[in-house]
């Protein structure tokens, strides 16, 4: 059985993009909820990349706020790749559209894809922020098939409406858009607000 002390699962693939699955992390740990992370190997070098620190510098940040797990990416004996052992469902951030043809296909060549795999049979919540552009015909039938299957297609595209003053602020908005998907309260995310023409934080 399902309950609100579950961990997620979050996995960061080999895509542009990385922080928004590196702070989506910090905020669910933030919340108190357990946390199982995956990183594909590419994934790793595209984090120190992309935000000048290296995987063992965020990992011993996240471990100071919260319980974190992270199985190794070839690990298919995993708790997570049965689905015996109850999650509150999956994240991937960013999502390569390698792993979302793999996982729209069936395929569970690691512990990313095989704990999609379990989540969509399970009928749990699974979020792809797919990152590509522009999308191929054989994109968008992947990402049809994952939506068929109960899946959620959320390219994290920046909202302006916000009036957003830095980049992270646009990185916040679109992980508190996760996080109300997965019926997390992160307590302070933005709410547009038509009468007034801007948005309400509450």
């Amino acid at each position: 059985m399902e309950t609100s002390s579950n961990p997620l699962i979050i996995a960061l693939t080999g895509a542009t993009g990385s922080i928004y699955g590196l702070t989506l992390a910090r905020k669910v740990l933030k919340a108190g909820i357990p946390l199982h992370l995956l990183i594909s190997k590419s994934g790793l070098s595209i984090i120190e990349h992309e935000t000048g620190r290296s995987w063992s510098d965020w990992l011993a940040d996240l471990r100071k706020i919260g319980n974190i797990e992270t199985p190794a990416i070839d690990n298919l004996g995993a708790s997570i790749s049965s689905g015996s052992y109850p999650t509150r469902g999956m994240v991937i951030a960013p999502c390569s559209m390698g792993s979302l043809g793999r996982i729209a296909s069936g395929i569970s060549g690691n512990l990313i894809e095989r704990a999609a795999d379990v989540c969509m049979k399970e009928r749990r919540s699974l979020i792809l922020l797919a990152r590509e552009t522009p999308l191929s015909a054989i994109h968008l039938q992947n990402m049809l098939k994952i939506t068929q299957a109960g899946g959620i297609i959320m390219p994290p595209v920046p909202a302006f409406y916000t009036k957003p003053k830095q980049i992270s602020e646009l990185i916040e908005h679109t992980i508190d858009r996760v996080m109300a998907l997965l019926n997390i309260d992160t307590g302070n995310a933005f709410q547009w607000n038509p009468n007034s023409g801007s948005g309400d934080a509450e």
